[in-house]
């Protein structure tokens, strides 16, 4: 199952994969709802009606943990290939847009070139500080 064509924050990885990227202080989108999540905040989230993982990363900062970040980012690409995946923080820019720009290197497309990626197919203002940005240039 995959997301429809026409669901807001939708992102299309290299390979096809779809993922979509929200704000959680956004309303949710109409239409299907995820099959699985990852929630890219400072306080743990509040429970999903389906499986979702937490990963603790304060805003405009790094996840305290980048293995555990590593470890979640390797279990939605997946699961993109056949369920419906979102990653969302509170804004949906920068730690949801350095999380998709690190799910598209494991896609296989180059550090350097995620983020523009990113910024290109998800939202312009994707992936906010300069320290976001290395830690995308770094992730392998």
């Amino acid at each position: 199952m995959s997301w429809p064509p026409t669901t807001p924050g939708l992102l299309c990885m290299p390979s096809g994969r779809l993922v979509r990227g929200r704000g959680l202080r956004e309303v949710a989108p109409a239409g299907a709802s995820p099959q699985f999540g990852i929630y890219l905040l400072d306080e743990r989230p509040p429970s999903m009606a389906w499986p979702a993982r937490w990963v603790h990363w304060p805003d405009f900062g790094l996840p305290t943990d980048p293995m555990d970040l590593r470890a979640a980012l390797q279990e939605a690409w997946r699961r993109a290939e056949t369920e419906r995946v979102e990653l969302a923080c509170l804004g949906g820019q920068g730690r949801t847009g350095t999380a998709l720009a690190c799910l598209v290197v494991l896609d296989g497309l180059g550090a350097d070139e995620a983020v523009d990626y990113v910024r290109r197919h998800y939202r312009a203002g994707a992936v906010e500080t300069a320290e976001q940005q290395e830690f995308v240039r770094l992730f392998r």
